[in-house]
């Protein structure tokens, strides 16, 4: 697992890390017994300070997700996919479908991103649809 940090976004760096191990565990990138990069790993291709890293870590564990093993790093404990969330499920191939077609009518990723968190934040709010 490769992790990217987007120092404009205005999203706390460790959140981030949190948010991609999340995103990795619903596709089924990562399974459960996966080892993550170790803090130095991750610090090497990042850049970022190596508490930032722990910090993300101690949250995921927090929520249950990963366990540290001393002397052998973090590992995954549970997986947060389903089959409905797989790239090659129907959901997925109609949402890369749309994706084509929203990118083809020329929108850029935040377009796209601002578009999917707007129709999201109505759809699963309680007075949503």
């Amino acid at each position: 697992m490769e992790f990217r940090v987007d120092r404009r976004s205005g999203v706390a760096t460790y959140l981030q890390l949190v948010t991609q191990v999340k995103q990795a565990l619903r596709m089924g990138v990562l399974e459960p017994g996966d080892r993550l990069p170790t803090a130095r790993e991750v610090v090497a291709a990042t850049a970022i300070n190596p508490n930032t890293v722990l910090k993300a870590y101690r949250e995921l564990e927090r929520e249950g997700l990963v366990e540290p093993r001393p002397g052998a790093g973090t590992f995954v404990r549970r997986s947060l996919s389903r089959p409905e969330t797989a790239a090659d499920a129907p959901l997925g191939l109609a949402l890369a479908a749309w994706m084509t077609r929203a990118r083809e009518a020329g929108l850029d990723r935040d377009d796209v991103t601002a578009l999917v968190t707007a129709v999201a934040d109505t759809c699963f709010t309680p007075s949503g649809p």
